[in-house]
């Protein structure tokens, strides 16, 4: 059998009666094999040319910048910040305690 040759319908007869169909079966997977020889294979996409600049990172030779100045402020500072943000959220009808805010003006009446 070629993969140029197309069975009659005799001919797939004969074959689904030999062997319970394993003929036909093994004629069909000769067949798709033919078929996927002849086919070209498919053209490899050209390769994408890099980019000027990787993204995403700092350029060659340089750093990023350092530290933000805020960063830096007195633990103190930060400590008075959350105490103040802490007052004003969770309790927002008392007087703030973080020692940077002024003091109400009908509590000193």
């Amino acid at each position: 059998m070629t993969g140029d040759w197309e069975p009659d319908v005799e001919d797939v007869k004969a074959m689904r009666a030999e062997g319970g169909g394993a003929d036909l079966r093994a004629f069909m997977r000769q067949q798709i094999a033919a078929g996927k020889a002849r086919r070209e294979p498919a053209k490899k996409p050209p390769a994408l040319r890099p980019p000027g600049h990787r993204p995403g990172a700092w350029p060659a030779g340089t750093s990023p910048p350092g530290r933000p100045p805020e960063w830096d402020l007195p633990s103190e500072v930060w400590d008075a910040a959350v105490r103040h943000y802490r007052n004003t959220e969770h309790f927002p009808d008392q007087p703030c305690d973080c020692g940077n805010c002024p003091p109400d003006i009908e509590e000193n009446q």
